[in-house]
């Protein structure tokens, strides 16, 4: 038997229960009779600041089963917290779809898209799944999930983005409010990416703009006014500065070889010495 000592067992996650039992405690009348204004359903929450149960969930650290007990209470709360326990790499396609169809706020939706979903491999195929649906929440879970992940994959490829601007085209006519203001959210994300994706985002704000349909007009008018702004403007140009100083082709290739290879030793003294004495000097 080794006599190396083992590590210390991780500690056993807070049982579902008990954190409910927490959240309870925290809960407050005025912040849960305060949901109402923002369209989130008050029956089945505790009325606790978002800020609170996200210092709560750095505590409990992450627990996908954790996660997936509190998500099962149904509390408006747990689930936001299930959201910041989870862990992204056990999040599967049929996890995220069965959470999308618990949907019952904005709030839930984009929350799981902004701080979970977004982090996973899965992110393209749910939005092109859902996207493809009829229930408001969950069309909203497509394009809130693409411009959450335009906004954090830094130094993924554009092109994946430029592939869902037809999706956004076509969603742009939903005129019911939580969708269209996720359309918008989403050309606005991909337009802020980069030079390429700006001006072809910015192409297609242009075009919905100028539509017959009252939605797809607004949506255009709406993100034409974020694609436009000086910050924005300054951040795709700050990109495309990036992207001409990095090196390509042949270039970075040859700057790749020189650094593989080997450096030249440095003739040592006496050495360079013996090559600048004339001949009748060597002996």
């Amino acid at each position: 038997m080794s006599t190396r000592e083992r590590p210390p067992r991780a500690a056993a996650p807070p049982s579902a229960a008990s954190v409910v039992e927490e959240l309870r405690r925290l809960g407050s009348k005025t912040v849960r009779d305060g949901l109402a204004r923002y369209a989130i359903p008050s029956d089945a929450a505790f009325g606790i600041p978002v800020g609170t149960l996200r210092q709560l969930g750095k505590r409990l650290g992450r627990s996908q089963e954790l996660a997936l007990q509190l998500w099962e209470t149904g509390f408006y709360e747990a689930r936001l917290l299930a959201i910041f326990v989870a862990e992204p790499g056990q999040v599967t396609p049929a996890l995220m779809e069965r959470w999308c169809r618990d949907f019952d706020s904005w709030a839930l939706c984009d929350t799981a898209c902004f701080h979970l979903f977004d982090r996973t491999p899965h992110v393209f195929h749910e939005i092109r799944a859902w996207a493809r649906g009829k229930p408001e929440l969950e069309k909203r879970a497509a394009f809130a999930l693409l411009a959450s992940a335009a906004l954090h994959d830094k130094r993924g490829p554009d092109q994946p983005y430029l592939d869902c601007l037809p999706l956004i085209e076509a969603a742009a006519t939903d005129g019911r409010n939580f969708v269209k203001k996720a359309v918008s959210w989403a050309l606005k994300g991909v337009g802020g990416r980069g030079p390429q994706p700006h001006a072809a985002a910015l192409e297609l704000a242009r075009q919905l703009s100028q539509s017959a349909d009252a939605s797809a007009r607004w949506v255009g008018k709406d993100a034409l006014k974020d694609l436009q702004k000086p910050a924005t403007l300054r951040r795709v140009a700050r990109r495309r500065s990036a992207e001409e100083q990095r090196p390509t082709g042949t270039r970075a290739a040859a700057k790749s070889a020189a650094k593989k290879r080997p450096a030249k030793k440095r003739a040592t003294t006496g050495a360079r010495a013996r090559r600048r004495r004339p001949a009748s000097a060597r002996a």
